[in-house]
């Protein structure tokens, strides 16, 4: 205590760290306490035993397996395709240097800007037409857009940064465009791309609005739609809500703490830049 009393730029992340983290233990302790223990004691107080049953029935109840499994497929593909076009755009605009560049980047920072109210109806009714409406596809397909608009705009900036000596080397050896692009500027902004990845798998897991419009069949679903659902409904006790909290955001802190190597490293690296 006396350290962090020396140090008080510490003691305010470690009282940071506190107040980021108290909601998730609350969260958790409250999913293992059964319904009668939480009226009996409160949410704050310390469960007497492991009480899973509430895990069970919302897990039986949503059917939380398939659910999952969308949530990891539909985040997944976003990332994966969100960082594929944001590199191949970013690459014409910041290393190809199109014409009109300034207003091409302008393009991609108003379409990131727009809220995603204004986008359902659009979205909506270009699915009905096109045959997607209530398949994971649309939704796939919406989210790499809108994910790539960001990523185009970020990689851009970096790319236009690309030390032109090592292009310019390449070339002279016999590369072609694709050659550059797949060999030497992706292995190099490698750290950058990563953090993308993390970052759009994410948000793309956190969406609510557009799955909830577009995904309307159960077996379609996402884990943040299932959540609200559900929650809208008014059939779970306070342990259940818990339980439902823990089981939907679990998967993303996995995912965020197996891929935290690759986004400290993306962040070091650019504060070195």
């Amino acid at each position: 205590m006396t350290a962090l009393r020396r140090y008080p730029v510490l003691l305010a992340l470690v009282i940071g760290a506190l107040f980021m983290v108290l909601p998730f233990l609350i969260v958790a302790v409250n999913a293992v306490k059964s319904p009668a223990e939480y009226s009996a004691n409160g949410p704050l107080s310390l469960p007497e035993g492991v009480y899973l049953d509430g895990l069970k029935d919302f897990w039986e109840r949503v059917d939380f397996g398939q659910k999952l499994v969308n949530s990891v497929l539909i985040s997944g593909s976003v990332a994966l395709g969100a960082v594929v076009l944001s590199v191949l755009n970013a690459y014409a605009i910041g290393i190809g240097r199109i014409k009109g560049r300034t207003w091409v980047l302008a393009f991609f920072v108003l379409a990131n800007m727009l809220p995603q109210e204004a986008l359902v109806y659009p979205v909506y009714y270009l699915s009905k037409e096109a045959g997607l409406y209530d398949t994971r596809l649309s939704v796939i397909i919406v989210f790499v857009v809108i994910q790539a608009a960001f990523g185009t705009y970020l990689l851009a900036s970096v790319l236009g940064q690309f030390p032109r000596e090592i292009i310019e080397a390449a070339r002279i050896d016999g590369a072609n465009k694709w050659q550059v692009l797949w060999r030497i500027v992706v292995p190099v902004s490698r750290p950058t791309i990563g953090v993308l990845l993390v970052f759009f798998f994410i948000w793309t897991w956190n969406e609510f609005l557009l799955p909830l419009v577009m995904l309307i069949s159960n077996d379609n679903q996402t884990v943040s739609v299932a959540l609200g659902v559900l929650q809208g409904q008014r059939l779970m006790d306070a342990t259940m809500t818990n339980a439902a909290a823990l089981l939907g955001v679990l998967p993303a802190i996995v995912f965020f703490l197996v891929f935290q190597r690759t986004l400290t490293r993306g962040i070091a690296v650019g504060a070195v830049k």
